[in-house]
């Protein structure tokens, strides 16, 4: 009976908290799926894949892809797509770099599979005017396309790439250009090369992820990567994470979400169709998880951040050259 009675006095002075004001916290909701994004007037972005989509002032941005190519805007706040300018040439398989109202184009390629050749400028699309203008030359003994691009102080740092077409010469070339004085510098090697990938910066270390070694017309998808490279910009050095990723693959697109990196799509010999797997990778703790999957498969476009929201659209939906898609998703 005195049990009861404790019991029974625990349980109103628990419920007089509450009625105090002092309720229990609330986990935050997280969405558990990706939901597709319709515009509000049935438009459409150009269907394009080996392409490149950012956000830019509240706006999204389709660029590249085969073939030359209208940029796609997307506004937020009408939901409705409209055409910006073609670039000057056609470029595809490159990772693009925002600074400010810019997008800045380097490590690209142009012309037709598999022999395509690496461009040979820094291309960079103005938002505010829309319209395209021609950076500063690319050592010619630097050139290679499909590379990693991030940014960080004013400095985009690129990492390995290929310099013909999807057929050879693999690179693990690692190399900096600051976007204000157009200085370019040769840095450390990376610990392999890779193409078909996507690098992502975070807490002052740079991540290689996926990707594989292209050898068209025979090993054009098969021989993907599953480490991960990091580089630490203080310390000016690499080193390999022992966990490698769980589904290699490459023609990703990746990008930091909260204290995880997470890997998202691609294509790769082991299915037809695009890979839908998100996954992450903790930075603190070099782990993997599964995060849910993409209503539509796809590679060779891009994903970011927008008030916290994840957005991806266009690529392609079958390993290889189509269907292109026009479609966009969020988590």
């Amino acid at each position: 009976m005195k049990l009861f009675k404790i019991a029974v006095s625990i349980l109103i002075v628990t419920a007089i908290t509450f009625s105090c004001g002092k309720q229990p916290v609330k986990s935050k909701k997280i969405s558990k799926h990706w939901i597709e994004v319709n515009s509000a007037d049935n438009s459409k972005p150009i269907a394009r894949h080996e392409a490149a989509f950012v956000n830019v002032n509240n706006k999204f941005y389709l660029l590249g892809g085969r073939g030359i190519k209208p940029v796609s805007i997307f506004n937020p706040k009408t939901k409705t797509w409209t055409n910006g300018a073609k670039p000057p040439i056609e470029i595809h398989h490159f990772q693009p770099v925002v600074y400010n109202d810019k997008v800045y184009v380097i490590g690209a390629m142009t012309g037709k599979y598999p022999a395509e050749t690496p461009v040979k400028n820094v291309l960079i699309y103005n938002t505010t005017t829309n319209s395209w203008e021609e950076g500063g030359a690319i050592p010619t003994e630097r050139l290679r396309g499909s590379t990693g691009n991030v940014i960080l102080d004013e400095v985009i740092y690129i990492t390995c790439g290929i310099s013909n077409g999807h057929i050879d010469g693999h690179k693990n070339w690692f190399d900096s250009y600051n976007v204000k004085t157009g200085e370019w510098n040769v840095l450390p090697n990376a610990p392999q090369a890779r193409d078909h990938f996507q690098s992502v910066v975070a807490n002052g270390k740079i991540y290689n992820l996926a990707g594989r070694l292209s050898k068209a017309p025979n090993a054009t998808f098969s021989e993907t990567i599953g480490k991960v490279d990091v580089f630490d910009i203080k310390n000016n050095s690499w080193s390999t994470i022992d966990a490698e990723i769980p589904t290699q693959r490459a023609g990703i697109m990746a990008l930091l979400y909260q204290k995880n990196i997470l890997v998202i799509g691609g294509e790769s010999m082991q299915q037809n169709k695009a890979h839908n797997q998100v996954e992450a990778l903790n930075i603190k703790t070099h782990t993997w998880q599964s995060y849910p999957s993409l209503i539509e498969g796809r590679h060779g476009t891009g994903a970011f951040l927008f008030n916290n929201i994840i957005f991806i659209a266009s690529g392609c939906g079958n390993r290889g050259g189509s269907p292109e898609l026009t479609t966009m998703e969020k988590y």
